[in-house]
């Protein structure tokens, strides 16, 4: 795990490892609230005692990704300990907080599953004490492998998917949590043909940040958002309300300048 300063010119300070947190095994991706105090990370099993299952026909132990809680003290990471819902039975990893500090987003093939990797949810209680766990359930999650919550200040989830249709293996999705809308594929060009992932998106800098390995091999990417309006005009005959076919239809800027100007089709609509 490894932690560097966004600087306001959009340059990056030099990264330095997170010292306080890392070990001999995997450690990461992390997530921090918002009060910067409480660090949830991803780990493996082996730091616990016991944590693994026995392959004895190979003589392997095979361990799990499990969650930490660490919180910072006199300026440094300490007190490290495993969330309780972990279990060695299922992996349990990839950390986003709400805003608040009080629901924590993870994924898991825990069981009640609905595919290979699910989104869940669990609400914080404080003191390393959780409620259940909760799936997010198939507007999210489906026969595949949902991985990389990351839940925005207002409370849009972005992840990541295989099991929906999209550009490449891992695309990036985003469902308005609030709304109850659809899950959205964010297009191009986050997403490609190869595998994106892991993106988070601040609203106070309006910039996000993801994983892919569109080069061959994982590296990260930021990407600002660009607006886009599409508008379906409708040209109506005034007295009947009846569609008038292969009218034209003209855009003007503020200074009714023409922009573009394009013929409808036969039901009378044309999308810009």
């Amino acid at each position: 795990l490894y932690q560097a300063t966004y600087n306001a010119n959009g340059t990056f300070s030099e990264p330095t490892p997170v010292s306080d947190i890392n070990s001999k095994w995997h450690d990461g991706p992390a997530v921090v609230t918002a009060d910067g105090n409480t660090m949830y990370f991803a780990s493996e099993s082996f730091k616990e005692r016991k944590q693994f299952e026995r392959d004895k026909e190979n003589n392997l132990k095979v361990g799990q990704v499990f969650l930490f809680r660490a919180t910072k003290q006199n300026g440094k990471w300490g007190d490290a300990q495993p969330v309780p819902f972990n279990d060695k039975k299922w992996s349990t990893g990839n950390p986003s907080i709400s805003k608040d500090g009080k629901t924590l987003y993870f994924a898991s093939d825990r069981e009640g599953s609905i595919g290979g990797n699910d989104i869940w949810k669990v609400e914080v209680k404080g003191n390393n004490s959780y409620g259940e766990p909760v799936n997010l359930g198939p507007k999210v999650n489906t026969e595949g492998k949902e991985s990389f919550p990351s839940i925005t200040d207002d409370n849009k989830l972005y992840f990541s998917s295989d099991g929906r249709k999209g550009f490449g293996s891992l695309d990036v999705f985003v469902i308005d949590l609030n709304k109850g809308t659809e899950a959205m594929n964010v297009g191009l060009p986050v997403n490609s043909g190869k595998d994106d992932f892991a993106f988070n998106f601040n609203n106070t800098k309006n910039i996000g940040f993801f994983s892919s390995n569109r080069d061959g091999i994982d590296k990260l990417y930021s990407a600002t958002p660009v607006c886009g309006v599409e508008a379906i005009v409708m040209v109506k005959d005034a007295k009947t309300g009846q569609p008038i076919a292969v009218a034209k239809v003209a855009i003007l800027d503020d200074k009714n300048n023409v922009i573009e100007t394009r013929t409808v089709g036969a039901d009378g609509k044309v999308s810009y």
